[in-house]
């Protein structure tokens, strides 16, 4: 019995250490960069409970792709998908995760939605408080 529990221990920590996602950083000055040519879009996601299928709009950037940098500096380019995560850790030490591709930057604040369906909006975030901005796929 203690062996089948030691198994499945292994089991679960190990598959927990292959499906964690790849998180990477950039500076609040290269996020206004790449932001600057976007324009605001739509989103749709549709929700499919057969036989009826439910769209939610919010509205986001449009950049396809981000630049980022790795633990150890190295400059990768992301995909930006409905997945991909931003989390904006602020200089009072308070984070706030959202959607990368619901984010906004107007007036010097960003704000973003936590979700595709409802659309709820983030405490706005003004750029000066930044302190660490992580992106996870």
């Amino acid at each position: 019995m203690k062996l089948n529990n030691k198994l499945f221990g292994l089991l679960i920590s190990s598959s927990m250490l292959l499906s964690s996602c790849a998180t990477y950083h950039m500076t609040t000055q290269s996020l206004i960069e790449q932001l600057t040519d976007t324009q605001k879009e739509k989103k749709v996601t549709v929700l499919v409970a057969f036989p009826f299928f439910v769209p939610f709009v919010v509205t986001g950037n449009s950049l396809q792709q981000v630049k980022v940098l790795d633990k150890k500096g190295k400059e990768f380019v992301v995909p930006v998908t409905n997945h991909t995560g931003i989390r904006v850790t602020k200089k009072d030490g308070k984070r706030k995760t959202f959607y990368f591709n619901t984010l906004i930057i107007q007036d010097s604040i960003i704000t973003g939605k936590n979700d595709h369906f409802i659309g709820t909006n983030i405490k706005p975030i003004n750029l000066n408080n930044i302190e660490k901005i992580e992106l996870q796929k």
